[in-house]
Formats: structure tokens, sequence, C-alpha cells
């Protein structure tokens, strides 16, 4: 048998082939290979809708090719007709696929809205099971800060930076704000973005159904540190959140208004930090913007406004309602304005590496060692 060379024009494109796919090395598949169903239902939206189109897009391209084949110059088609300029029936086909596909999507988009609206509590846990009525939701507390995320789980009485814990196939209900500008709460493998504005509440429900640690971030951005506002969602089963639970109590550290106001100074690559305890009603300082002592709650200038003013004297109080990034809290001075800082930890606040060292092997979810690795649970 005489073996055949490969042509020159087979064998460049066998060996360069590879270069081809460099593009994609970069690409994460996540938002199409999720673990929530609310994210799944969202990638079939996706998937739904891209059908549709190419419903007419697929076709009109293959017809244009055609079209381009058989009425060439060369051809000499028999039906070519130079004065050709109305047919009913093509007309008929021109406008009713798209009217029909346009009316599909316009369904599916409706009904979509409504039934993933983030503020809709979720009805499922996934395609085959329904919440049940009495099943109690996880709440957690989001607060977007400078470049960090911060949780607060208020029926645990804890909170955490930058790494988020839920169990498997337990709804959960998220309440987010920023404590200064807009950012976007996103973690594509749970469920879709949702923005967190100053002095605004938005919400975010949804579910987690296979365990994993997944990457979540923001998607707005908001300045130098946008790179870095990164954090880690674990999802657990019950018995490795309450293993992540005891961990968390074991810290001691208490989140109180102090701790808080030190904590939103702009800091960037803030590891995971775990607080035992959260001072009542801190998400809502945040959210109404009065965290720092002095400082009047928006709800309450919103509540005197709504009834007509404070008086002409309330003209001149306006030592509460400066926010122009000044404070001192037990004697602490923060960076001027608009310069990098960190932040200085307080007695009892420590991050979550040196709670749990990476030498006895129990490293805490997101930690480092190091060597870089990160660590994990065994669950």
């Amino acid at each position: 048998m005489i073996a055949r060379t490969p042509a020159p024009s087979r064998a460049f494109l066998r060996r360069f082939a590879p270069l081809l796919l460099l593009p994609l090395g970069a690409c994460d598949w996540v938002v199409m290979a999720p673990s929530g169903d609310v994210a799944m239902q969202q990638r079939d939206l996706i998937l739904i809708s891209t059908a549709l189109m190419l419903l007419i897009v697929l076709p009109v391209m293959g017809t244009i090719g055609w079209f381009a084949w058989k009425y060439r110059a060369k051809a000499q088609a028999k039906d070519y007709d130079p004065d050709w300029d109305h047919s009913t029936s093509l007309e008929l086909l021109i406008w009713s696929a798209p009217l029909l596909i346009i009316i599909a999507l316009g369904a599916v988009t409706w009904t979509s809205t409504h039934l993933l609206d983030p503020y809709r509590p979720i009805e499922r846990i996934d395609s085959a099971r329904k919440v049940d009525p009495a099943a109690k939701r996880l709440q957690v507390e989001v607060v977007a800060m400078d470049w960090k995320w911060l949780f607060i789980y208020p029926e645990l009485g804890i909170a955490t930076v930058n790494e988020l814990a839920a169990p498997v196939d337990r709804p959960i209900e998220f309440k987010i704000t920023s404590s200064t500008i807009m950012n976007s709460f996103f973690v594509p493998a749970l469920a879709g973005q949702i923005y967190a504005m100053p002095g605004m509440q938005t919400t975010l429900h949804a579910v987690a159904n296979k365990p994993g640690t997944f990457d979540g971030f923001s998607a707005n951005y908001s300045g130098a540190g946008f790179s870095n506002m990164r954090f880690k969602f674990h999802a657990m089963d019950q018995g490795g959140f309450d293993q992540w639970l005891a961990r968390v109590k074991a810290s001691g550290a208490t989140l109180d208004r102090a701790t808080y106001v030190k904590l939103e100074q702009p800091s960037e690559k803030v590891k995971p930090i775990y607080f035992a305890g959260v001072e009542p009603r801190l998400f809502h300082a945040a959210l109404n913007m009065c965290a720092q002592p002095g400082k009047r709650c928006m709800d309450e200038i919103m509540m005197t406004d709504m009834h007509g003013g404070a008086g002409k004297e309330s003209a001149h109080d306006t030592k509460g309602l400066r926010h122009d990034g000044t404070i001192d809290v037990g004697g602490y001075h923060p960076v001027e304005p608009g310069k990098k800082g960190e932040i200085a930890q307080p007695a009892g606040m420590t991050p979550a590496a040196e709670q749990t060292p990476a030498a006895q092997g129990n490293q805490a979810p997101g930690q480092q060692d190091h060597d870089g690795h990160g660590g994990g649970h065994g669950n």
C-alpha cells in the first residue's frame, strides 16, 4: 500500500486548528452549567430564545447562499426573471414566520419575567420538587463595600466577609444594599445578578441544588479595587453547613457599629473574616446610612419629611446629615477620602485564615496556604 501525503491545506488545518480554540481558553461555562434551579431556568431561557431566533437566522443564511449560487452569471438559470417584483405566497412566508417567532418570544419573555422575578419567593427546589410552605428560608443580608462583601445571617447571629455559605436545597432570601456606590451582586451558578445601591434595598431569591464552591463577584464597575471584589459561595449539605457555622462562631469576634465603620473603609484583596456575633439591626443602619454614631437614618428623615418637616430650626441641624467620609470612632481616624487604606483590625476581629491554620489541615473555605492553595470541605 502506498501512503498518500495529506494535502497541504489539510495538514495546515490539522496543525494549527488548536490555535483557533485559544480565544475560548478563558471562557467559563458556569452560566450554561449552573448548580441552582433559578440559574438553570435562566439557562433554559437563553437556549429557548437562541433556538427560536435560529429558526429564522439559519434558513435566511442558507437561502442567501443558495440564491447566490443558483443565479450566478454562469448558471444561466431558466427561471431567471429580471422583471419580477412581487409574490403573494413569498410575502406571506417572509412576514408570517418572523411574526410567529416574535409571538413565541414574547410569550416566553412575559412568563419568565414573572416566574423568575428576583423579588418573588421561589416555589420549587428543582423541576421535580416544590418548596414546602412550612420550610424556613435562609435569610442573608448583603452589604457591598469598597471593595469587599459583608454577609450577615440575622437569624444565626453571625457575619462573614468575602465568604458565603448555604445548605443545599434550602431556599435563600438575600436582602442587598451598598455602603458606598452602586455594585452588582452576582453568583452565576446560583441566580442572576441584582444591583446593590446605597440607601436602597434589593431582594434576590435562589436555591443551590449541588454541593460545591462557586465564584461570586461584583458585575458593576465600582472603582480601583473592583477586579478583586470577589468571594466564594459554598453550597454544602446540612452537616457541612453546621460545621462551617461552628467555625464562624468559634472566632469570638463581634461585629458592632464601631467595627463596621472600620470595615467600611476602602481595602482590597481582603481574606475571609468571621464574626461570631452581630449587633442587632446593623443591616438596617447600613441600609439607612446611619451606622456611624450621630448620623440620622434615612427612614427617619423620610418620615419627618412625610409629616411636613421638622420646622425652621432643622435648617441648622445638618451635622447628622453629612456623609463626606470623615469618621471618628473610638479614636480611629481613617485615611483621607479618595486615598487607599486597609482595614484596621480591632481586638477580636481576626481573619478566618488565622482561625483555622492550614498546617493542621483545617483550612477555612477560601483560605490559602503558603503555596497559594485554597482550603475546602470534606463533604
